[in-house]
């Protein structure tokens, strides 16, 4: 059953940054697009009418869509000057530690966005050019950051296992 549920997080994690990295290639064309319009104004063509709006929207949705990979990969920054003289099991207990605290942090953060996501949409605040409602960015991110703490839950429970179950303790990523 955890081997399912392994395979289960790992693939919305990937999903998730696949998403956010279809959003970059986006950001990328429509600015390639936007900086051609510009070099070409004189002969009718223009920059695309906000483009940088929507590379904000694009950008801010990829961070938070590589934040579940990244979180099931353990490929967020760390110091591990002290991880080779510590040992398996003192090593095994701080990572446990630290995806509490990765739990902790996503958990915050999905919170505060649900209420900036909920003042934003109970303002009807839209974006100077384009008119894009600011709900639909947040409510983005907010789907992003539910994938994020669904991860980090999961991140918990394996690292609880390496802890606690030696035959946990060598489980590939």
């Amino acid at each position: 059953m955890y081997h399912n549920l392994s395979k289960a997080v790992r693939g919305l994690a990937v999903l998730t940054a696949l998403t956010g990295g279809l959003s970059l290639f986006a950001v990328i064309i429509l600015t390639c697009l936007s900086v051609s319009g510009r070099a070409l104004d004189g002969l009718g063509f223009g920059p695309v009418p906000g483009d940088i709006e929507l590379v904000e929207l694009g950008i801010g949705f990829a961070v938070f869509t590589s934040l579940p990979y990244a979180q099931y990969m353990r490929a967020h920054a760390r110091v591990d000057l002290f991880k080779p003289v510590f040992g398996e099991a003192l090593n095994r207990w701080l990572d446990l530690a630290g995806d509490l605290l990765m739990l902790g942090f996503t958990a915050l953060l999905a919170w505060r966005l649900w209420f900036g996501m909920m003042d934003k949409a109970a303002y009807g605040e839209t974006s100077f050019i384009l008119r894009i409602p600011l709900f639909w960015g947040y409510a983005a991110a907010m789907a992003a950051m539910c994938v994020a703490v669904l991860v980090a839950l999961f991140c918990v429970l394996r690292a609880a296992r390496a802890v606690f179950n030696r035959e946990a303790q060598h489980e590939p990523l």
